[in-house]
């Protein structure tokens, strides 16, 4: 063989070989896992503001090869278009899929609450679960049109927030994310149900704030039916509701301090001037002391018919209550609380 044959072979051999090589390095760029992460998939939050370098960020702790990852991203067109979101990425993907996934592959998260006093603690235990910071969010809940536009006003806007599990996008915006609740409130108020408050002679927004007051009067849901019994019984005769939880409402309504612990209302409290004290106002109050639960809305609905007008802590069975059809009775039944509230030093 001559030379030049020699020197052509081992060019083409060199030339195969570092073909070999480049189409190696470019599969393992592209296609090669680079997740780095144990667990089986990992949570990717980009905000609606970030740029590529936000996304390396989040993606640094997650990877092995963080600038293979920027040469694909560059390639594929994505340093450019980001997309804001929640994204899942599973162990053994690689730069291409996961490129791919951020693409296109926004998914829903779910949000929970309950137990809310105000909308301001509710916009709180939201931001905590979205993009969306809790002063922004507040501003479109409290958005005068918006209530009006639905009903409602700005002392029983929070009823429209049903204690539950949600999906909705991390990015959604807080506009978004009112008309969804909205739409769940709406699907919740069925026929059925719309139907029991009218012949109750309420409408959902004032059994929503009697539900409230239920709720907080007792913790055990198989006795809330009854105590809503005992309220709708007063209502129907023009009884005060005299509900000790609508007090102190009030009480940190006016003082602007809902962080106070009251543990027992005294007399003077049962004189503050308070749409919300059930004690110098009557009827239901102008909207929920606190977020309703389901159940308790439904108690309400489905309250139990008896001839009960008073209750009071069972202090022989916590949690539970003693129920009274008269006056008599009742402070008999209230005597005992009494004397144990004091032996406690219960003083506020």
């Amino acid at each position: 063989m001559s030379n030049l044959k020699k020197v052509i072979l081992w060019v083409l051999i060199l030339g195969a070989v570092a073909g070999g090589v480049f189409t190696y390095v470019v599969y393992q760029t592209i296609f090669a896992d680079n997740t780095a992460f144990n667990n089986e998939e990992a949570h990717i939050y980009i905000e609606s503001t970030a740029g590529f370098k936000d996304v390396k960020e989040e993606l640094r702790p997650l990877l092995k090869d963080l600038d293979a990852f920027e040469t694909v991203a560059e390639k594929k067109s994505y340093i450019g278009n980001i997309k804001a979101g929640h994204y899942v990425i599973t162990k053994g993907m690689s730069n291409n899929d996961i490129i791919n996934t951020l693409r296109v592959n926004n998914v829903p998260v779910t949000i929970r609450f309950n137990n809310q006093e105000r909308l301001e603690d509710l916009a709180g235990r939201l931001s905590a679960q979205v993009e969306i910071d809790s002063l922004t969010l507040l501003v479109a809940m409290r958005d005068p049109r918006f209530l009006a536009d639905k009903g409602f006003n700005q002392a029983n806007a929070l009823s429209m927030y049903l204690p539950n599990s949600y999906q909705v996008y991390w990015n959604t915006s807080p506009e978004g994310l009112r008309e969804k609740m909205w739409k769940e409130y709406e699907n919740f108020w069925n026929q059925e149900r719309k139907a029991k408050a009218a012949q109750m002679g309420y409408t959902p927004l004032q059994i929503s704030a009697l539900a409230a007051i239920v709720q907080k009067e007792t913790a055990k849901a198989d006795e809330r039916p009854r105590v809503a019994g005992v309220y709708v019984n007063r209502l129907k005769v023009g009884m005060p509701l005299q509900a000790d939880p609508t007090v102190i409402y009030a009480k940190k309504l006016l003082d602007n301090d809902f962080q106070q612990q009251i543990k027992r209302v005294l007399y003077r409290d049962l004189e503050l001037d308070s749409k919300f004290n059930t004690y110098k106002y009557g009827g239901i109050p102008p909207g929920p002391i606190s977020m309703p639960d389901i159940s308790s809305i439904d108690a309400v609905l489905n309250y139990e018919k008896h001839n009960y007008y008073y209750f009071v802590v069972n202090v022989e069975n916590f949690g539970y209550h003693k129920f009274a059809e008269s006056i008599e009775q009742h402070n008999r039944n209230r005597a005992a609380y009494v004397r144990w509230i004091n032996e406690q030093g219960i003083n506020r």
